[in-house]
């Protein structure tokens, strides 16, 4: 199968962001396939499924997790033979629902290095009075428990998803996120699917850029709901996290855990 492996520049913003975007990358045939499959229901997948068992050859999931830019970046963030942890399609419909309080999704992960994704599919565009699904930047690598930060309204620099069809987000498995209310004319719809990895998360991209001086760059993205000095702690646990996934123990940004890290 072809793929689209993702370069470092694109792995390094994933660490800083928590979240890569892929805009419009799956096909229109298979966006107007979506709705019926997804108001049909996807049969569930027990815990821990290998993702090669999980969605039967021809199968709409199966399809669209083979679309080779798809398909690079989830080998790019978990390996090649990663496990279903769960899937879920989610639908608000017409000015419906109501704002979910800001989450993350993994109250018992105490992994430091290693991380699962989620798989966010938009079928239809997501325009502005549809809602979206809101992430905060810079916010996965910060441990909340889940419901912790559901007191916060808003925060400097969050984002709504508005996006084109076909779109696909891949998020860190602590990001923290929400849906938001649709106060449109039509239902608005997303598929997620969380893998699990089961190899090391090491080098598993295309490394030919990982020289490249953009690749510090994006590790050293600033966010403005950060605190001044709150948020040297995210560029340190940024440092941490590339370290380990490009087994590379000298790699630093402005010495932040080479002063702590000598002995």
């Amino acid at each position: 199968m072809r793929t689209t492996k993702l370069t470092s520049v694109q792995m390094a913003r994933f660490v800083a962001h928590g979240y890569l975007r892929l805009d419009g990358v799956v096909p229109d045939e298979l966006n107007q396939q979506a709705i019926q499959v997804f108001d049909e229901g996807i049969p569930e997948v027990p815990y821990g499924t290998p993702l090669r068992e999980a969605f039967p050859a021809g199968s709409f999931a199966r399809r669209l997790i083979e679309v080779p830019e798809v398909a690079g970046a989830l080998e790019s963030l978990v390996g090649q033979d990663p496990t279903v942890d769960h899937h879920a399609v989610h639908i608000r419909e017409p000015h419906g629902g109501e704002a979910q309080p800001l989450h993350g999704d993994a109250i018992i992960d105490v992994r430091r290095q290693a991380f699962d994704v989620q798989l966010m599919y938009y079928p239809r565009e997501v325009a502005a009075d549809m809602g979206g699904t809101l992430v905060v930047p810079g916010s996965h690598l910060r441990r909340t428990n889940e419901s912790d930060t559901g007191r916060y309204q808003n925060l400097l620099g969050q984002t709504r998803l508005t996006c084109p069809a076909g779109t696909v987000m891949f998020v860190h498995h602590g990001i923290w996120h929400g849906g938001r209310r649709n106060d449109s004319d039509v239902p608005r719809y997303m598929f997620k699917i969380r893998f699990n990895p089961t190899v090391p998360q090491v080098r598993l991209w295309d490394t030919a850029d990982l020289g490249d001086p953009a690749v510090a760059k994006e590790l050293d993205t600033p966010f403005p709901w950060y605190e001044h000095a709150a948020g040297r702690l995210e560029i340190y646990n940024r440092v941490k996290l590339w370290r380990a996934l490009t087994a590379d123990d000298t790699f630093d940004i402005d010495y932040w855990v080479t002063r702590v890290s000598a002995v």
